[in-house]
């Protein structure tokens, strides 16, 4: 191309660009992120690394971890300049996070990273960092970030209903022989597929760790094992009654976002907040995703992270747009609401995400009355059934005992007869 027709081309973009964004104000922005990397959850019992092998023990962020989100906060930095503050401002941001060191810590860096402190800001000469509060809830009162929730009957009724489906049978009798060889070289009690994504999990960070696999780990080994994990992540909040499920789990975190940037619909002068971050798990963005039909159906990797922009156009309407940034090397690359554009109409995107988002929870997560009356004549067929064996163990016990006391008896009644 020559340089005359450089201004053209350049030109051409800008038209077109104003064509498809239009005059579009960005407004609001939620942010969800996975934590860094961090040591393994657990280890197998057969596994030479245990809690001691980490510098911090088990689940806690690496410094691999930190940097990671340090780079993220800066990305943040540079994709919201001029939205966002230069310097810190807690009316506009609000940082919610999981009760888990790793997700603590994570949203800590990351806000290294997007606030460095300057001018009246620095309260130390050379300290390049600034104290930011994070919020949370200690983890038995989560309600919005950490998924599945398990406390809910239905959703564990699904799931068993989950795992009577051909996609689930199917992946369980393919993957047979080999999950039996990963019990018997792990010295796992159980090894199946809910299961295997904790023995990926501890290999994944072992390798990326520089810790040497067993022999038995080839890449064959760990390729099935990543199929598995990625199934375990689908059967979680799809597969089955996915629409169900989002409603009991992504739903919920689905509802809030959602609730947020409608009170956006009616201008308050006296709204300063611009960003609300979350820090959470791979859990979470699946069950996110899951509840808006865009998962790619891959486990979400460290420090990935979903973001929801909210934008204004002239006429005062709203519009909402979604990318995912799950590769540090590129862009954060859009995610299309199905049945919507990329910068979808507000009220477009509230009647399409509806359908995910319960009106009562705690009601959906109840067993309806058919459920209720299998599970409980299940249960009376089980019971009656121990109770049954148990009444015939105890005659055969009666019985031996009258069977050895009574021919005693017989003989020392014959004596005193005689």
């Amino acid at each position: 191309m020559g340089a005359s027709a450089l201004p053209t081309f350049i030109l051409t973009l800008v038209v077109v660009f104003n064509e498809i964004l239009g005059d579009k104000r960005l407004t609001f922005v939620t942010v969800l992120y996975r934590h860094g990397d961090r040591s393994p959850v657990k280890a197998y019992p057969t596994d030479p690394y245990q809690d001691s092998s980490w510098p911090q023990g088990f689940g806690q962020l690496s410094q691999e971890g930190m940097r990671q989100h340090f780079e993220l906060g800066r990305v943040l930095r540079q994709r919201y300049q001029g939205f966002l503050n230069e310097t810190y401002d807690r009316h506009q941001i609000s940082v919610r996070s999981t009760d888990y060191d790793r997700t603590l810590m994570s949203a800590q860096a990351n806000l290294a990273g997007l606030y460095p402190p300057n001018g009246s800001q620095v309260f130390r000469p050379g300290l390049d960092w600034q104290p930011i509060p994070v919020h949370t809830v200690p983890q038995a009162e989560e309600r919005l970030l950490s998924f599945p929730i398990s406390h809910c009957p239905r959703y564990q009724l699904l799931m068993n209903e989950t795992a009577q489906t051909p996609e689930f049978l199917n992946m369980t009798d393919t993957y047979k022989d080999f999950l039996e060889m990963v019990r018997n070289k792990t010295g796992l009690t159980t090894a199946n597929i809910e299961s295997v994504w904790s023995v990926h999990d501890t290999l994944f960070c072992e390798s990326k760790h520089n810790m040497s696999a067993p022999s038995w780990v080839t890449a064959e080994v760990m390729e099935n094992l990543r199929k598995l994990k990625d199934f375990g992540f689908q059967i979680m909040f799809g597969v089955y009654k996915q629409q169900e499920k989002s409603r009991l789990n992504g739903g919920i975190l689905l509802g809030q976002i959602v609730k947020n940037m409608s009170k956006f619909s009616v201008p308050d002068p006296k709204r300063h907040l611009r960003m609300m971050m979350l820090s959470a798990h791979d859990t979470t963005i699946v069950a996110l995703q899951s509840s808006l039909g865009v998962f790619n159906g891959q486990q979400p990797p460290y420090a990935s992270c979903h973001m929801f922009e909210l934008y204004q156009e002239d006429n005062g309407s709203l519009s909402v747009a979604m990318f995912y940034r799950n590769d540090s090397a590129a862009e954060p690359y859009p995610l299309v609401l199905p049945g919507c554009a990329l910068h979808c109409p507000l009220e477009d995107f509230i009647h399409l995400t509806s359908p995910s988002i319960s009106n009562d929870w705690e009601k959906e997560c109840q067993l309806d009355a058919s459920s209720r009356d299998t599970e409980l004549m299940i249960g009376l067929a089980v019971c009656g059934c121990l109770l049954f064996l148990i009444i015939i163990l105890l005659l055969t016990v009666m019985y031996r005992q009258k069977d050895v006391s009574g021919g005693y008896s017989h003989v020392m009644n014959g004596g005193e007869e005689s």
